[in-house]
């Protein structure tokens, strides 16, 4: 709730989250969250708004949509979000046509509310996209960074995701190759996933 666009709907909801918050154990996730929330509610929601839209940008590789990391503005990233819609389909997941399904909030909204082992799978794949948004807006010192750190607290260690991460960062986004077949001689979309080629084995 805390990674969407920041409209009227979020304000309504923050105490919500705010009581949750307060009913974790006592530890950096609920501090990380408490202090986000406070931070949330002191800003108006034009401000807000567009600290969101400032933070939250491609060119400075602050992406919340989790495919950009790996596929960038390819074509192959559209066989990456089908496979992922059609994760969501196996589960009976349905997203409103204005959502992306490599959307963070909307994976996190997966694996909170729909398929508990999918939804973590999804997590763990994308893991070095995440440790790279979250150093990211450490970096900058964003308030955005305390809600990073309380989603890679419910992820493995990152060790391996860091790496990866470190190789996602000095790469960049892949760049279209014009001219030659994106997505290999087969189902790469399951490949780039890491996902069994049938959704059927994804539950």
């Amino acid at each position: 709730m805390l990674l969407c666009y920041p409209d009227a709907a979020f304000f309504e909801r923050l105490p919500l989250v705010e009581a949750a918050a307060a009913e974790l154990e006592p530890g950096d996730a609920r501090e990380a969250l408490t202090a986000f929330c406070s931070y949330a509610r002191a800003q108006t929601a034009l401000d807000l708004g567009r600290e969101y839209v400032r933070t939250f940008d491609l060119k400075r590789r602050r992406a919340l949509h989790l495919t950009y990391y790996t596929d960038g503005d390819t074509r192959r990233r559209g066989h990456a979000l089908a496979r992922i819609k059609e994760i969501y389909g196996a589960c009976g997941w349905r997203l409103d046509a204005a959502e992306l399904p490599d959307h963070l909030a909307v994976v996190l909204e997966f694996a909170a509310r729909g398929d508990v082992e999918a939804g973590g799978r999804l997590l763990v794949r994308f893991q070095p996209g995440i440790e790279l948004l979250r150093a990211a807006l450490h970096e900058g010192a964003s308030a955005y960074a305390a809600v990073l750190d309380t989603v890679a607290a419910t992820l493995p260690p990152p060790d391996e995701a860091r790496r990866e991460a470190a190789r996602l960062a000095a790469a960049g986004p892949p760049a279209e190759d014009v001219g030659l077949d994106p997505y290999g001689a087969g189902a790469s979309g399951a490949v780039a996933l890491g996902m069994p080629a049938k959704i059927g084995a994804a539950r």
